[in-house]
């Protein structure tokens, strides 16, 4: 039992160590907005990620400046994302970022979300989240594509991360940065909320919920099949 017990310790630890390394990137605003036709009002900003100081990106992170800016209150609230993309072609305009066609895929699927909180007057939940506002709705967010659609009474095509609220994605597998790469974000609205110094891009992959337990699992099955075997 002690040598599972180490073995477990050693996995989790395997796991969870190593020479990880996280970056904040910086960001310039793009000429012009985009977003859905009669409400397109999204900025567009890029960060040249061969600036990073990495030679690979796995995940990548964006949080919440927590400066109360200029955007609607409650399930409005804190940083509205449109889109994340990630292309070898170097935009000086909205429009040019919003008609790319991605060089790198992003496991939205693998979003690890913190909501910030809302300022008054609140709402159930912040709005492109799922129905316990604890995680991203992506049928709504759709942060695939910069279709964000700028209103308060017909929103579409956004997740607002609230007041310190943050959220993280894998990507679809480990890029080598060996040539020119940009990252681009849309915010919804165009009113500043950008979250200044608080967007990383990291060589390692963030944690997939249920990883380490299924995989101590594993050796616990493995180690009684040993002593099953010992013993015949």
């Amino acid at each position: 039992m002690k040598k599972l017990t180490f073995m477990a310790a050693a996995a989790a630890a395997a796991l969870t160590a190593g020479a990880a390394h996280a970056a904040p990137v910086t960001f310039t605003k793009l000429t012009g907005v985009t977003g859905a036709p009669g409400g397109a009002a999204t900025a567009v900003f890029k960060a040249d990620l061969t600036t990073a100081g990495l030679s690979a990106i796995s995940s990548l992170s964006i949080s919440d400046s927590g400066v109360i800016g200029g955007s609607a209150p409650g399930q409005f609230s804190g940083f509205d994302l449109d889109a994340i993309l990630i292309s070898t072609v170097n935009c000086a305009t909205a429009a040019c970022a919003a008609a790319l066609v991605p060089s790198v895929g992003i496991s939205f699927g693998s979003g690890d979300f913190s909501p910030g909180t809302q300022t008054a007057p609140t709402d159930p939940k912040l709005f492109g989240t799922d129905a316990a506002g604890t995680g991203l709705d992506n049928m709504v967010a759709t942060l695939g594509a910069f279709d964000g659609f700028s209103s308060t009474l017909t929103p579409a095509g956004f997740i607002s991360l609230g007041v310190n609220g943050s959220i993280a994605f894998n990507l679809l597998s480990t890029v080598m940065i060996t040539g020119p790469l940009f990252l681009y974000i849309g915010e919804v609205g165009d009113n500043g909320e950008l979250a200044a110094g608080g967007i990383e891009v990291s060589d390692a992959p963030i944690p997939v919920p249920g990883a380490i337990p299924l995989f101590l699992t594993g050796l616990a099955a493995a180690a009684a099949a040993r002593r099953r075997k010992a013993a015949v």
